[in-house]
């Protein structure tokens, strides 16, 4: 006999929605595989094969993929003089950063000062990355047993492959399980390529996990629980704190502070856990990633590199620091008036991605695994297969741009892209990031045009939010907020 809670999944199950049901792009591709879903995939959700099932094995598939593009590098090109490992497109930080940053030597981060010959600058005297992501390359360098130093380094990038791996399962899990009835949007993530090809190129998949699974408990309804994790997500990376001032306008037009003041307070508390006892026991190590970022200069795939190079102006480190914190803020203004003013109240994943794409568009430096900072928070803004794949495609150029470059500059032989066809790669990188930020922006000031709205709903990422009134509206009168259970 079927029980109460078999009935209430049948029914969540069938209220699910499905990418053929309602993207145009997504019914022509399935043809490939037999057409959209009919009644017998309907009647196939009630067996194993649930849809976060699927997705998990769907990423960790692409992300072997990506560890098997990497395979040219980890058979030697990480370990060759010159640019094997630029014009094979392989490289990352992780197996360098193994002996550079004295892993294999076993110093403590933070706390031993990294000879000079190791780090390759006379400035660098600690690890520069933040104190939770230098403990998750700790934990990795422990697993890696020592051996000759190709063999370790070889042996390190496969441990920190596997841990990241999990990162990336759970960024799926989380991003499925963040939007209700939504939860096929996490194989957007799952078979993006942007995912299989930068997961491994540093540890950011680290952080962008733990911002994801903030999200997701936010969604649930449980701020401080929401809050720890975008704190422990902070901790690992910068970027994560500026969903916190997403949160705190959203609460503020909902006449929300409550909930936003205790996501906040998790997101101090999980900070200072894991900061402060740095801080007392190795301050001067723990400042290392904020003067390094302070004191880096303009670099790769910024705005700011077209505008010196083609211009022939050299920008000091402060000037760039100050045009760049001026963009940032401008920006950041505008998506907040966008937040007060909007015709009716942004959702959460939208107003976090603009938020996030302003740090990209303004930051003086573009690494090509950022892109994981955007990739859930795309998916929650535009949960459509056309506009993700356009701007996917644009990473994905800049992710080949920056290799071709860098095997230029670095190379005898000058095999690459010039300084020209490089900055129209980064060009194409930011007219991407633009092309969906103006998608986004439209769907938030007219409504109608919002995949996730159409269907009567009002915010199935916000938690606390979906369905409040607007309390502080700076605009014209608001719309009425609708509910899926209202519709």
């Amino acid at each position: 006999m079927t029980s109460v809670r078999d009935r209430e999944e049948d029914d969540q199950r069938e209220l699910s929605v499905r990418p053929t049901d309602e993207d145009p792009l997504a019914v022509s591709g399935s043809e490939l595989i037999g057409g959209p879903a009919g009644r017998w995939a309907r009647a196939a959700g009630h067996h194993w094969w649930n849809p976060l099932r699927v997705m998990v094995l769907v990423v960790i598939g692409m992300f072997a993929l990506g560890m098997v593009q990497k395979a040219s590098c980890y058979s030697g090109a990480w370990f060759q003089p010159g640019d094997p490992q630029y014009i094979h497109a392989c490289y990352s930080d992780i197996p360098h950063l193994y002996a550079q940053r004295g892993f294999s030597t076993d110093l403590v981060p933070y706390f031993d000062r990294i000879p000079t010959g190791m780090s390759g600058s006379a400035d660098l005297h600690y690890l520069e990355y933040p104190v939770l992501t230098g403990l998750f390359m700790e934990v990795a360098s422990w697993l890696t047993p020592h051996g000759s130093a190709q063999h370790s380094a070889q042996t390190y990038w496969a441990v920190n492959a596997g841990m990241l791996m999990v990162c990336a399962v759970v960024l799926v899990v989380c991003v499925a399980r963040t939007t209700r009835r939504r939860p096929w949007d996490g194989l957007f993530v799952a078979l993006s390529p942007a995912l299989a090809l930068t997961a491994t190129v540093n540890w950011d998949l680290f952080a962008v996990a733990l911002a994801a699974a903030g999200l997701m408990l936010w969604s649930r309804g449980r701020p401080g629980w929401a809050g720890v994790l975008i704190g422990l997500a902070t901790a690992a990376k910068l970027y994560p704190v500026l969903l916190i001032g997403v949160l705190f306008f959203l609460c503020l037009r909902a006449g929300r502070l409550r909930q936003f003041a205790v996501a906040l307070g998790g997101a101090v508390g999980a900070w200072l856990v894991v900061n402060l006892p740095v801080i007392v026991w190795a301050r001067s190590g723990w400042a290392q990633f904020y003067s390094f970022s302070r004191s880096r200069p303009t670099d790769y795939g910024s705005l700011w590199l077209i505008i010196s190079e083609r211009s022939g102006h050299v920008f000091t480190i402060d000037s760039v620091n100050a045009f760049g914190t001026a963009l940032m803020l401008l920006l950041c203004a505008a998506v907040a008036g966008l937040a007060l003013c909007a015709p009716r109240r942004p959702r959460l994943g939208q107003l976090a991605f603009l938020a996030v794409a302003a740090l990209v568009l303004s930051n003086k430096v573009y690494s090509p695994q950022y892109v994981l900072w955007l990739l859930p928070l795309a998916v929650m803004a535009r949960p459509r297969w056309r506009d993700l794949l356009i701007w996917q495609g644009a990473e994905v150029i800049y992710f080949l741009g920056i290799w071709y470059r860098l095997a230029y500059v670095t190379g005898a032989k000058h095999h690459g892209l010039t300084a020209d066809a490089y900055h129209l790669a980064i060009g194409v990188h930011l007219l991407g990031v633009l092309y969906l930020s103006a998608i986004v922006v439209r769907d938030i000031l007219l409504p109608e045009y919002d995949v996730l709205r159409q269907g009567g709903e009002d915010d199935p990422a916000g938690g606390p939010l979906d369905g409040a009134d607007d309390v502080f509206v700076l605009g014209p009168e608001p719309h009425e907020p609708k509910h899926a259970a209202a519709a």
